[in-house]
Order: C-alpha cells, then structure tokens, then sequence
C-alpha cells in the first residue's frame, strides 16, 4: 500500500491462485514490481500536477521519516528542482517503506542511454536509509548496497527465457546479469535513530532502485518503460 496521503484513492489488488506455472520466490517478494509500479505513477501524477518529483513526494507524505529519507537523498546528489535530463542522461528518484514494516529507502539513479543499441548503464546511484537504530552501520551500508547492485541487475538485463518444453536460459550466455564494468558506484548515507526500534532493511533497496531507474528513463526521453528488464528490444521500441 502507497504511503502517500491523497483524498481519494483506490488498490485493486488481483490474486491468482491457479497459477499456469511453477514458481518460486524472488528476493524482495513482491515489493521490486510493486514499488516499481507504484512510484512510476507516483512521477507520472508529479508531471501531471507541473511538479518536481521530489517536492510532490514531500508534499504527500505526512511521516516525518520518510520525508527526511528523500530530502537526504536529493541534497546529497545535488538533486536541482524541475532538472531534466539532457541529451543521452537523465537522473530519476524514487521512495518505498519496504512492506509498510521495515527500513525507509529513498534512490536517486542516474543513467545514460544509448540510443543507437538500445542500451541503459546506470552509472551512479545514491541511496539513503533510515532503519531505526543503527547496530552495524556497515552491515547496513552492505545490505542497501547489494540491493541497489542487484537490482539493477534485475532491471537492465534479467529474465528466465521458456517454451513449452521448459525452460531454455540455462546458461550465462541466454541469461545475462550486471557485469563488473556495469556496475554503478553507489553511495550510501545512513540515518541513524538511536530511539527508535531496529528495522530490516535486506530487501529494502530493490523497488526504489528499479523504480528510480524507470523514472530517470522517463526524466530524459519523455517514455515510460512498463515491462522488465530494460533490455535493447524495449528501449528501442519505446524511443520509436
């Protein structure tokens, strides 16, 4: 459930419990495509209003935390109000309560297009997380890092390839995940609340890093990308 306070809402939520195909769990349950989702909409309403995605953000939460999660974010990666992204780069954010329980993550991304192949890297990201109180900072840090590393992975290239005989991405090859040269720097800032209660924070980083990388294609292109992974096929097809 979006934490954002608006007057009218409704959540449509579909269960399928007959399922055509065997399936497992992906890390981050559902939070990667519902954040994914949710905050994308949430940018689309900001463009709708004339408003900068960070301040309309702010505008329509009313906790207190995580309101300081996306104003962190924003100042440390110079966040400018109204930016738009130039040429072949274009920076998005986005924010999620992992299930409404546990860390705050506010993402700030930014990518670079190549027009001609198709391709997104995403080569910085700032991400800042308020877990209550801090036990170990840099098991904090390694935790919103891998994350936000494996989500863009998720996002750029990953999907399980099958046909009516099974599945037929069996190898590195027909299953391609971030290489080491594609993956961002990521800098991490953490908010320590040394009177609040311990939040989880390992799947935290997974819907706002997708969902930052959606809005920042969108910020440069003026295109929204509504199926994953971003691979050159889409790109393309969007960008025509």
């Amino acid at each position: 459930m979006p934490l954002y306070d608006f007057p009218n809402q409704r959540v449509v939520n579909h269960l399928i419990t007959d399922m055509p195909l065997r399936v497992s769990a992906l890390r981050s349950l559902g939070a990667y495509h519902n954040v994914f989702a949710t905050e994308s909409f949430i940018d689309e309403l900001a463009a709708a209003a004339n408003a900068d995605p960070v301040a309309f953000r702010i505008a329509h939460l009313k906790d207190p935390r995580a309101q300081a999660v996306i104003e962190a974010a924003a100042k440390k990666a110079g966040w400018k109000p109204g930016e738009k992204g130039t040429g072949s780069r274009g920076r998005g954010v986005a924010f999620a309560k992992y299930k409404n329980l546990s860390a705050y993550v506010a993402v700030v991304a930014e990518i670079e297009i190549d027009r001609s192949s198709g391709r997104i890297k995403v080569p910085h990201v700032v991400a800042v997380t308020d877990a209550g109180q801090i036990i170990n900072p840099d098991g904090l840090a390694n935790q919103i890092e891998g994350g936000v590393i494996q989500s863009t992975s998720w996002t750029l290239h990953e999907a399980v390839r099958f046909d009516r005989n099974g599945i037929t991405s069996r190898d590195w090859s027909a299953y391609p995940i971030l290489t080491m040269p594609e993956v961002p720097k990521v800098e991490v800032e953490l908010i320590d609340r040394p009177s609040e209660k311990s939040l989880g924070s390992g799947e935290a980083a997974h819907g706002p890093t997708v969902a930052a990388i959606a809005n920042a294609f969108a910020n440069v292109t003026g295109k929204r990308l509504r199926d994953l992974p971003f691979d050159a096929a889409r790109v393309k097809a969007a960008l025509a």
